[in-house]
This record gives structure tokens, sequence and C-alpha cells, in this order.
């Protein structure tokens, strides 16, 4: 079988979710695929070019710097003898080869979902185009449960037609035990200004999407208020949830004037009220923004982290979960969308879950979070939840799909 493979977003520079999605699919493909011939589809300029190989083959450049899929793209696929075609993010060329099969991978239906979060023109867009693919595409792989039933939900799509393909974690990145040695972790601390290692973490683009308002928000109260009762340490303020998950232990929290909020990715769209909303609430000098930060540099960064926040109003799968499990950091996240299915179940234990449109349930998940023990069993239970997921699993599902096409 020949097999074409939209690589246009595997090899930009600074990457996220779908270019790593991309990447480590292709990647792994050309790892366990020793019977299929691929055709590998490439902008120009593309930052680490495929080796030629038998494993890996010479990629096609395909030099339009506009509509490279509508038109260059499509036209390759009238060129090359194609059995199928593979798109691992965003769209698929809506002129191609009469009879060609075609897959697509659907990330999220964010458009849909939270309209606010994208420009007026990329919705339409992706409005457009997410219905009219997902329905001409022979076959369609979901990257969360979630995700194939938004896609029937929304879109009206025969469930036979979609197939769940969890993502994975790069573990020559992100593996056993913690993820850089301490040397390492205070390298990084110093690279970014940050003089402390009494900080959450926050990884991903600055968007409103993500909820960082409502957790920018639920931090203030930790991080201002330093009485006893606000920060944890009352029993009587405890829930009774609190009480089961730390065996009745007060909380131990860190000393408040310590504590920090970093927040780890690029700006996206509509988010001047986030980076604004520090100073508002007098908490300027206690949260970090430090822009995009490379892959590099983020194993050390889950590593020294007290734990990850992660409260988003929409995801497709939610990958910085896996690489905080992989790197031994606690984490708390949304008990929406497809995060209850990376995080595990309630009673796995491996996160803690809270409800993002409150601002009280996510403040009382980061007061439980501080205590010690609860985060030690937390990273336990992470680490066994991270069993279930990795890119080798991934590719073979994927391939899977591709030749039962």
């Amino acid at each position: 079988m020949i097999i074409g493979y939209d690589a246009s977003r595997a090899f930009i520079g600074k990457k996220t979710g779908t270019e790593n999605y991309s990447y480590q699919i292709l990647s792994h493909l050309q790892k366990i695929d020793h019977n299929n011939k691929y055709y590998v589809y490439v902008r120009a300029g593309s930052s680490r070019p495929l080796q030629s190989g038998s494993d890996n083959p010479t990629p096609t450049i395909i030099p339009y710097p506009r509509l490279w899929t509508q038109f260059g793209l499509a036209l390759q696929t009238f060129i090359d003898p194609l059995d199928i075609l593979f798109i691992p993010a965003h769209t698929l060329p809506i002129i191609r080869k009469p009879g060609l099969k075609t897959v697509i991978t659907v990330h999220d239906l964010g458009a849909e979902f939270l309209p606010e979060s994208h420009q007026l023109k990329q919705r339409l867009y992706l409005n457009f185009m997410t219905y009219h693919q997902l329905k001409s595409a022979s076959h369609i792989i979901a990257v969360s449960e979630a995700t194939k039933q938004d896609i029937i939900k929304k879109v009206g799509i025969d469930p036979r037609k979609i197939t769940v393909v969890y993502e994975g974690y790069d573990k020559e990145k992100f593996e056993s035990g913690r993820c850089r040695t301490k040397f390492e972790i205070n390298q990084t601390i110093k690279k970014y200004n940050l003089m402390y290692q009494n900080y959450f973490l926050f990884v991903g683009t600055i968007q409103p999407r993500k909820n960082l308002e409502r957790l920018i928000e639920a931090f203030s109260v930790i991080a201002i208020l330093s009485d006893p009762a606000i920060a944890g340490e009352s029993k009587e303020k405890q829930s009774q949830e609190d009480k089961i998950a730390t065996s009745g232990r007060k909380i131990d929290p860190p000393r408040n004037d310590d504590l920090k909020l970093v927040l780890a990715g690029g700006k996206g769209w509509l988010s001047d009220e986030i980076y604004a909303l520090p100073k508002k609430l007098g908490i300027e000098d206690k949260v970090k923004f430090l822009g995009y930060v490379p892959d590099e540099d983020l194993p050390a960064l889950y590593s020294g982290a007290q734990a990850f926040l992660f409260p988003s109003l929409f995801e497709g799968f939610g990958l910085p979960i896996l690489e905080a499990f992989a790197c031994n950091c606690p984490v708390l996240t949304s008990n929406i969308s497809s995060l209850p299915e990376v995080a595990g179940p309630a009673d796995a234990g491996a996160t803690i879950i809270v409800d993002p449109y409150s601002v009280e349930d996510i403040a009382q998940g980061i007061r439980r979070i501080m205590n010690k023990e609860l985060r030690i069993k937390l990273v336990q239970a992470g680490r066994e939840q991270l069993k279930k997921f990795s890119w080798e699993k991934a590719a073979k599902e994927t391939l899977a799909v591709l030749e039962n096409t």
C-alpha cells in the first residue's frame, strides 16, 4: 500500500499539540511499518527534514507558501500513485484524486463548543471545513472518546466511521522517575529567572479556553490571604472530601509569600485580559509568564513544580497531563471534556479533579494538592495511569486504521 502523509506541520520550529502529534505519529510509523511505502509531504524550509533511507523516505517538498493544502497537496494527489492520504491535523484537500481513500485525525471541536475563544474568520473556516471534511473522509481518528462523541453529536457522523486512538508522550524527554536531576532543575529555574522552587506550573497557549483567568483568581485566594483557615488548616472549613483525601491530617501549605504561579506558553488570541489580571488582583509579583518554552526545558520545569495546574475548559486530549505524570509532578485538572479520560477514573486517584467553572473549587483543589502525603499518592497513581499511553501504541493503532480503511 502507498500512503501519503501530510507532514506540513510536523517539522516546524515551535511545536504545539497538533504539530507534536504529526511528528510523533510519523516517526513511530517509520519505526514499525516496513511493508508500506510512504510519500511524506512537507513545506519548504522545514526545520528538521527527514533523512532518506529504507525506513525513512525522502520527503516531497510542496513549495506553496499559501494554499498549501487546497492547491499544493491537492495537486500532488493527482501526481503520486497513492492508495490512501493521511491528514494528522487540520484539513483535507477539497479537490483530490477521485477514489482516493482519506483518513483524518480530529483533535477537538473547540471552535464549535467554545466559539468565543476563536477569531470569527477562523471559526467560520473551521466549522465549514469540519462539517465538509468529516463527512467526506473515508475514516476519522479521534484522539479521545470525548472527541468521538462530539463528532457524532455535532456533525452526525456514523460511529462506525470513527476510531479512537489515544496520544502518547515523548519518552526520550519525559522518562521514568524525575525527568531531570536537581542540578538541571536549578539551571532551568535560573534560566527563566525563577529564583524560587515553590511554584505551581501551567503549560499551554495563553488563551481563554485554558481557563487561566479563573486559575489566576483561584491562585490569588491562596497567595494573598495568610489566614490559616483560608490556607487550608482549619478543620471546620475542610470539606468531607478533603478529610478523606488527606486521612484527616491538616494540610501543611507552603509559606504564602513564597508561593508562585508560573505559566509557560506562547501568547494566544484574546489573551490581553489574562496578562493584565495578576496586576488587577495585586499579585503581579507572584505570577510569572514565561512565554513559549522549548521542549527541552519543559521536563525540568515539571520536575521542579509543586504541582501542575490544568483546569482547562475544553481539550481534545490533554497531553501535558501525561508529561506531568512522567515527571512525577502532581496534577490538578478539570472534570469535563476529555480530561478525565487522560487523568483516569476518580477511584484511581491519579489527579485532583475540579469544576473548572468554579473559582472556589479550583482554589480548594490547590489547597488540597499542597499536602505532601497527598502529592506522593498522586504521583504514584499518575505513574500507573501513564502506562496506558505511548506513541508506539498510537502508531500501531493508526497503522491498523490506515490498512483497514
